[in-house]
This record gives structure tokens, sequence and C-alpha cells, in this order.
């Protein structure tokens, strides 16, 4: 097994499906049951999970609304979209645990790296929803926040495309993929794999991240099992 603890970071809109908003009840099973699948390998799994496919902070500003309440929105929208996670993960018989950036008890448990680790190692899936509990940082900078406190071996980017490339590949033919690039090369290109704090946190703290098509059944268990179906972001 490639990897013993993660720290996953699934994109929200990727949850919308072909829907368009919101949540997509098919893309949902088929991530819990991916899910299970590598837990069921043994497995200490901690999730991330985006909130753009119900209101992305960023966005919200540019229409009007005041920065720190649009990004206290879109951190709501996260815990709305981990509340269906467990929610699924329960329905295929893996336990999970969510925690909150912020307190929010009962809906779910305030986050400790302790806490989350304790979890892990008596078998549930974490997963850490409201981003870091403060605005102006993404989701992605969430991730990797939580993925380094909680000392995991790698952060699995779930994303729609299969890897990065020399350019976004839905908008340039020619754009080819990296089997794996460095920070380094990642920023000095302005490639958009996350962003830039995200990034530097993890060069700093030396957590690599695996970019890869979440969207296709079966690609996590491939990640996991050692298959280069992605791209490998180190130093």
């Amino acid at each position: 097994m490639r990897f013993k603890r993660i720290l996953l970071k699934l994109s929200g809109e990727s949850l919308m499906g072909e829907k368009g908003y919101g949540i997509d009840v098919n893309r949902l099973n088929d991530y819990a049951r991916q899910i299970k699948e590598i837990h069921d390998l043994g497995v200490q799994i901690s999730i991330v999970i985006g909130g753009g496919n119900i209101f992305r902070g960023l966005s919200g500003a540019g229409q009007g609304f005041d920065r720190v309440k649009g990004d206290q929105m879109g951190m709501c929208a996260t815990v709305i979209n981990s509340l269906a996670l467990s929610s699924a993960l329960g329905m295929v018989g893996c336990k999970s645990r969510v925690l909150t950036a912020i307190r929010m008890e009962p809906i779910g448990e305030f986050y400790t790296k302790w806490k989350a680790i304790e979890a892990m190692e008596n078998g549930e899936v974490v997963i850490c929803s409201a981003g870091t509990g403060s605005p102006y940082f993404t989701t992605d900078t969430g991730s990797s926040l939580r993925g380094i406190e909680i000392e995991a071996d790698v952060m699995l980017k779930g994303t729609r495309v299969d890897g990065v490339y020399t350019a976004d590949p839905e908008k340039d033919p020619t754009a080819t993929k990296f089997n794996d690039i460095t920070y380094s090369e990642v920023l000095s290109r302005g490639l958009k794999v996350m962003d830039l704090t995200a990034i530097c946190m993890c060069q700093d703290n030396n957590l690599p991240i695996y970019v890869f098509n979440m969207d296709i059944v079966g690609n996590l268990k491939k990640v996991i099992e050692g298959e280069n179906i992605g791209t490998l972001v180190h130093k």
C-alpha cells in the first residue's frame, strides 16, 4: 500500500455532478463507496471538502457581499457538504466523524489535531469542515493545514482532471501532463494546482500533493495501490 494516512481534498463543484448546483446524490454515493473501499484496506482517512457547489466567498465578494461574511457563508457551505458525505458514508457502513473549525455543536465536534488523529486510529473517517475557521483562506489552504497537522503521508487532491498539465487541458488541446513536478516549478510556471498559500505551506512542510481524477470510479483505490494515474507534486 502506497500511503498509510491521507488527507483527501474533494471539490465542492464536483459534488454538483450534472446538476449545476447543490449535491448530486449519485456523485456523492460514488465518492462514499470509493472512500469505503480504501478505508477497508486499512488507510487512515481525513477529508476536506470545498463548498463551491453551494456558495463561494470570493465570488460573493465580487457581487457585493462583505468578504468576511461571504467567506463565513462559504465555510457553512463546506459543513453542509461534510454532513452529506458523512451521511453517505454511514449508508455504506463506514463510520465517520465531522469536525468543524468553528464551534457548532451538535452539528459537529470542534476540531483539534489530537481528536482527528484519535478518531482515525479508531477506524473512523474524519471530515474536517469550515475551512481554517478564518476568512481569506481557501479550502485548499485548509487542506494543506489539516494535512500537515494530522501528519498525513500525502494530500490527495481529487479533481475532474487526471493530473497537472502545462496549461488547462479543458481549454488548451496542446496541454501536456506531468507525471511529477516540484512545488517550485508549479509556482514558477503559475500552474493552477492549488492557491499559492496552500502550495507554499505544503512546500515548507514537505507534504506531497497527488492530483488525480476523482470522478472516475475506482481511481482512488488505484492511487492508494500505487498506480500512476495522476501527478505527484513534491520537493
